[in-house]
């Protein structure tokens, strides 16, 4: 279980370093515009807010890998930690912007957190 809740956690932060990528580096190009929906337009306009949402999703992202790399306790906390505000981040962008979010953002950090909660009780 442990190796599976490091793959999720993984998974997570990958999934994060992308998000980072298009939100501060593709917003304005079709990447970012087919995440937004935003013409060409309200993508310019925007750029200055996605790239500061991108940055965010770096922190969560190297938040993941130094609770992959830290030896425990600290690793399996930061895990939990950075899992837990992932998972509330995608909740409120869910229910605030789009609910695709919940799909895409908080339903793989919560089963990273589950994962990652059960491997800490079989440890």
């Amino acid at each position: 279980m442990h190796t599976l809740a490091h793959v999720l956690v993984g998974l997570v932060a990958l999934l994060h370093a992308y998000i980072l990528v298009l939100e501060m580096f593709l917003w304005e190009r079709a990447p970012g515009r087919g995440l937004s929906g935003f013409d060409a337009a309200m993508a310019k306009a925007t750029a200055p807010l996605a790239a500061n949402q991108g940055l965010y999703n770096g922190f969560l992202a190297a938040g993941l890998v130094w609770g992959l790399i830290a030896a425990d306790p600290t690793g399996y906390r930061a895990q939990v930690f950075f899992l837990a505000c992932v998972v509330i981040a995608g909740v409120y962008g869910g229910l605030t912007a789009n609910r695709r979010i919940l799909l895409a953002q908080a339903l793989p950090g919560a089963l990273a957190l589950a994962a990652v909660l059960v491997a800490g009780q079989a440890a």
